[in-house]
């Protein structure tokens, strides 16, 4: 029976590593006396600045703000110290079910970075996404130091209560300000499957939940079942999880006694390596998986198994690197220590963390996609090769490089220039084009039959509404923009119709990722081991 473990992903909404059920809990070091004489100097000049210091200076506030500044010469930001409250608060928002907005953030140089909206919440309806600055929260700044607990015990709430959210968008001059009820969330790890024509199966996964394994599993066989002969397993978006899970889908994919992911810490106990247990339940089964800048932890975990193993092709752009392991240490009074205690290495050695500028760069920078997505920019990166287990070569360098590299199309200059300004007017867009959405769908009906059709008499609708709540654009800036308008009114008009299925279907055909992985699995027809060839033949962007 395997322990239960998490992974702290680059959201803070996720968990970290976890033994026998409960927190990863560990006992400090036995205090040696080079330590003891510094900690009886530390004492000393506290207790001397709070009794003869000319204001008064209140002694815990001295030792809290000695601690955090311990910490952050270490300059690692999933390390922290956790007062009492911050870490119940911390407990709370890991659970994955609690009152809130529905965003995955990190702190990256003092800016609370969303790195995903979870799809079907308050704040993906409302517009907020991936590489958005959280600047302020009811009117709260919130940038800085610990600004990232700070911004999530401000959006946490009460399910129908109202929170004002600040934005600062790359490329976008103004503020942006989004009003979002909290909702409670329910974090899903397959919310749906889908069948791409008559021979090829799609499973998204979202998280790695204690149900992920099952739940994939389960996806797959209905799939299966009805003709699939090949599977694209997305993880696009996915910050990570539960530890267990990434080793149980993993082992779907491998054989029994096959390395999954080793960690190395300075302590030995903080250095194990994880094998596959049981023999692999789709042996031979084509699989492409696909990654992007935002797949981290446990995302990667999979992702660079399967990868090191031959065993699937991945397909997209260079993963988040989130490769280090959080041990959370008890501390008096009911304080927790968070520190990064070891990293995560490929089977074949590739660490997994990446360079921190690395990762701000590619959350913060980019190109506007039909769809809306920040397309990152595919810059020249000299990293390091290693071989596969199979002998082919793979890039390592912190992150999972996939096989082929395949970017979404971004909007034409001109187009991305219009859709910024009309940002300009703030949350105004998303909410007009949300409740024009909704008042749509009410006058159709619940049984109105097919998709509304997003014709050139209902953009001009559109309009019309914007105009009315202030998003102003002149005929030059209209046309420019349209595609992208057209696009979210489609996307938005399948979601709130029909879910996230319908909106995933009304996409796949624009996905360029995901084309490009049918396309190979329809190449690699039922043999497993022409994926890899395929890989061999076809490196590059696409």
């Amino acid at each position: 029976m395997r322990l239960n473990r998490s992974l702290l992903g680059p959201a803070l909404v996720l968990g970290i590593a976890v033994l026998t059920g409960g927190w990863f809990f560990q006992q400090g070091t036995e205090r040696g006396a080079p330590g003891f004489l510094r900690g009886r100097l530390f004492d000393q000049v506290a207790d001397l600045v709070s009794q003869n210091y000319v204001e008064d200076v209140d002694q815990e506030e001295l030792y809290n703000a000695a601690i955090e500044g311990m910490l952050e010469r270490l300059g690692d930001p999933n390390t922290a110290f956790l007062q009492h409250d911050d870490y119940r608060n911390f407990a709370i928002r890991t659970e994955g079910n609690y009152g809130g907005v529905g965003l995955e953030v990190v702190e990256r140089e003092g800016y609370v970075t969303v790195v995903t909206a979870m799809p079907g919440t308050p704040a993906q309806r409302a517009g907020i996404r991936a590489g958005d600055l959280i600047v302020a929260v009811d009117s709260e700044r919130v940038v800085g130091e610990g600004s990232s607990d700070k911004a999530v015990d401000r959006l946490r709430g009460r399910p129908g209560t109202e929170v004002q959210i600040g934005v600062q968008r790359p490329g976008v001059e103004s503020e942006l300000e989004f009003l979002v009820t909290r909702e409670r969330i329910e974090v899903k790890s397959v919310p749906f499957h889908a069948m791409l024509g008559e021979d090829i199966g799609y499973v998204p996964l979202q998280i790695f939940s204690e149900t992920s394994t099952d739940e994939v599993g389960a996806a797959i066989d209905s799939l299966r079942a009805e003709g699939a002969r090949g599977v694209v397993l997305d993880l696009r978006g996915n910050p990570g999880g539960v530890l267990d899970a990434g080793i149980g889908i993993s082992e779907l994919f491998l054989d029994a006694g096959a390395d999954i992911v080793e960690t190395r810490g300075r302590a030995e106990m903080q250095s194990e390596t994880y094998r596959a247990t049981r023999a692999q339940r789709y042996p031979g089964f084509p699989l492409v998986v696909l990654v992007d800048e935002r797949s981290a932890s446990a995302s990667e975990i999979v992702a660079g198994a399967l990868q090191d193993h031959d065993r699937a092709l991945l397909i997209g752009h260079r993963t988040f690197g989130k490769g280090s392991v959080q041990t959370l240490y008890p501390l008096a009074g009911g304080d927790v220590l968070k520190l990064t205690t070891a990293r995560w290495y490929t089977p074949v050695g590739r660490s997994i963390q990446k360079d921190r500028s690395e990762q701000v760069a590619e959350l913060s920078s980019g190109a506007l996609s039909p769809f809306g997505q920040l397309v990152p920019r595919d810059g020249e990166v000299d990293l390091p090769t290693v071989r596969s287990v199979g002998g082919r070569t793979l890039v390592g360098g912190g992150g999972i490089t996939p096989d082929l590299t395949v970017l979404p199309d971004t909007l034409p200059t001109e187009a991305q220039q219009a859709v910024f300004e009309l940002y300009k007017s703030g949350g105004a867009l998303n909410r007009s084009i949300f409740d024009f959405v909704i008042s749509t769908l009410a006058d159709r009906g619940e049984s109105a039959g097919p998709p509304v059709q997003v014709t050139d008499a209902l953009m001009a609708d559109l309009r019309r509404v914007l105009e009315a709540a202030g998003v102003e654009a002149d005929d030059a800036v209209w046309r420019a923009a349209t595609p992208f308008l057209r696009n979210t009114l489609r996307t938005e008009l399948a979601l709130q119709a029909s879910g996230e299925k319908a909106q995933f279907l009304v996409q796949a055909e624009a996905d360029r990722a995901l084309m490009r992985a049918v396309e190979a699995l329809r190449s690699a027809g039922t043999d497993a081991g022409a994926l890899v060839r395929v890989a061999q033949g076809g490196e590059g962007a696409l």
